[in-house]
């Protein structure tokens, strides 16, 4: 069970590492790290790029969460906790990719992804809540901080103790990730995204 668990932490990892935002952007002729916020993931993608190129970074960020989940639940379905185990290895891979010299992006999109498989009903319910808070403030950051202590606080009625403690986990990585804009948002200078 534990080599298993080693191969899709491995794997996950690896797939979350792949910095699309970043390749999008280079594909483009814009090292997207020296722009904007320098943020590889989909709103700075979207700000600098263009429409286009930031709305498949989203898809292709919550696509790398979901997909290694999706997989080695099937590949592994004895294994209770595998699919916890890839989401979570999927964001840090996102968060702190390998290709980026352990940089990367602020997870939003690869754990709704990721989550999706593992409580569907705080998932929804939680990009459903960005996605309406988003495109009433313009605030992708307030959007993204709000929605996801939603999916939190909906995903804390589960039954099981290590899907709630994945999701405060994911919770406080996120929070983490945004502290800048946390500090931007109290003082009001955090920047709308044109939609």
């Amino acid at each position: 069970m534990i080599e298993h668990y080693l191969i899709a932490g491995l794997i996950s990892y690896m797939l979350g590492s792949v910095p699309c935002g970043f390749l999008i952007a280079k594909y483009k002729g814009i090292d997207i790290k020296k722009y904007g916020s320098g943020n590889i993931g989909a709103t700075n993608v979207y700000r600098v790029v263009g429409k286009k190129e930031g709305i498949l970074t989203l898809a292709l960020d919550v696509t790398k969460g979901v997909l290694p989940v999706l997989i080695f639940s099937l590949i592994f379905p004895k294994d209770e906790y595998i699919n916890i185990v890839s989401a979570v290895l999927a964001v840090l891979g996102h968060d702190f990719s390998i290709f980026l010299l352990f940089k990367g992006g602020k997870g939003v999109a690869t754990s709704y992804g990721a989550s999706l498989p593992i409580n569907p009903v705080a998932s929804l319910a939680g990009i459903f809540v960005w996605i309406s808070i988003l495109l009433t403030t313009k605030y992708s950051s307030l959007a993204a901080l709000l929605s996801f202590l939603i999916a939190t606080l909906i995903a804390l009625s589960s039954s099981d103790y290590i899907v709630r403690l994945y999701f405060l986990a994911l919770y406080a990585m996120i929070v983490f990730k945004h502290r800048e804009n946390i500090k931007r948002l109290f003082k009001r200078e955090e920047n709308r995204i044109k939609i």
